[in-house]
């Protein structure tokens, strides 16, 4: 097998990556944890202080908004729930379509990016709300979980487990733990979010898509991790301040989906 190549189409790389993983470290910020194996930094972001910085008015439109998705956010991965069943069943289905699933338990998930045979285990960190933002990239972006597009280093990043890590980046660049945001970006993107309730989903997508093409960009390995992760936050931030973003569409990196 070709060690820039993929193996079989889907997912490139991941197995050996997989393979390589000792357990994950933990890494912890209010009362979340993000898991990642060893050689992956934690990307979570150091907790700014805000204390002398007021928080910003919100529409009522954007107060319920936001409360419908820290509603989300809030909600933890129950491996007993049915709904939360079927999402990763509904996600191995668009992972591995012509493969049937014999319960929730497989090997064939490391494949995918998971530390382990069970998913549910990776989890942790970004709860319910991290399949979610999984599976709609999943079913609206089919193309690019092939992860087809440039040459592909031999370490490449485990899929699943960066994609929880996008999600729990996003919850804290856009301060969702806090009861109203206390950043202009964080105030920036509850704008979008009103007009458009699927703004984080469609947000998450096109992060995780400037993350890849970063990664490829910057020939990573994924000991470098932590530097792309950075790298996507700080791109992400910019874009959604510029003057002329009112919806996310408009971002740069948006169109980065099309490829």
């Amino acid at each position: 097998m070709d060690d820039r190549g993929g193996e079989g189409g889907s997912f490139v790389a991941v197995r050996r990556i997989s393979q390589g993983l000792d357990q994950g470290t933990a890494c912890h910020s209010t009362g979340s944890s993000a898991w990642l194996g060893r050689g992956l930094s934690c990307v979570c972001a150091q907790k700014r202080d805000f204390e002398d910085h007021p928080s910003f008015e919100l529409t009522p439109a954007q107060e319920e908004c936001l409360h419908r998705l820290q509603n989300r956010i809030n909600i933890g991965y129950d491996s007993s729930n049915p709904k939360h069943q079927e999402a990763l069943k509904a996600l191995w289905h668009a992972a591995f379509p012509e493969e049937q699933l014999h319960g929730l338990i497989s090997e064939r998930w490391k494949e995918m990016g998971w530390q382990g045979k069970d998913p549910s285990t990776d989890f942790r960190g970004g709860g319910f709300i991290s399949l979610e933002n999984l599976l709609y990239f999943a079913r609206h972006f089919p193309d690019l979980l092939q992860k087809k597009e440039g040459d592909r280093a031999m370490w490449e990043y485990p899929f699943a487990v960066a994609g929880v890590n996008i999600t729990f980046m996003l919850i804290q660049m856009l301060d969702f733990e806090a009861v109203k945001p206390r950043t202009l970006v964080g105030a920036t993107f509850l704008k979008l979010l009103a007009d458009n309730e699927s703004a984080f989903d469609l947000l998450y997508c096109i992060a995780f898509k400037l993350m890849d093409h970063k990664w490829l960009d910057m020939h990573a390995s994924y000991m470098d991790f932590n530097t792309v992760m950075k790298a996507t936050r700080h791109q992400l931030e910019m874009e959604l301040l510029q003057e002329d973003i009112v919806r996310l569409e408009d971002l740069p990196s948006y169109n980065l989906l099309s490829r």
